[in-house]
């Protein structure tokens, strides 16, 4: 958290953004802009889905699949540019898929509960199962997928 702390008081947009780090708090604020930028692919996906007339749920895995592909390439090149995936480049994407199809079960399940059971607008849904969803990704990637480089 230090470290973090002192590149947003220096404002090190470099340290920030791209200079690589296996700091894990400065890994999650990269993240959380990833999968910003990934999340509004992904809505936009859905939102688009949707207006052209299919349920919102076939927008949700469309929106996943556009988002998925956005995240996977902006995080190896900004999150994870210093950590080894565990497995071969194949492997790491099978493996970031499978995670994100879990997030992507958490995220159908969450979307469909505040929708038809809270009776949420689908779009506050999926914002709100975006956030919830955006912690289990990169935990899990994070623990599951990536090693630390050797020093």
């Amino acid at each position: 958290m230090r470290e973090l702390l002192s590149l947003l008081r220096r404002r090190d947009v470099q340290g920030l953004f791209r200079r690589p780090t296996t700091n894990a708090m400065v890994q999650f604020f990269r993240y959380a802009f990833v999968g910003g930028f990934a999340a509004l692919v992904d809505w936009a996906v859905v939102w688009l889905v949707e207006r052209l007339g299919a349920h919102y749920q076939v927008g949700v895995v469309c929106g996943f699949f556009a988002g998925l592909t956005v995240n996977y390439l902006l995080s190896k090149w900004l999150v994870f540019q210093v950590e080894k995936a565990r497995t071969g480049a194949g492997g790491e994407f099978l493996g970031y898929a499978l995670i994100g199809a879990v997030g992507l079960l958490l995220t159908m399940g969450l979307v469909h509960a505040l929708t038809e059971w809270v009776g949420l607008f689908f779009m506050v849904s999926k914002i709100i199962a975006t956030l919830i969803v955006l912690v289990w990704n990169f935990v899990a990637r994070k623990l599951l997928l990536y090693r630390k480089a050797p020093q």
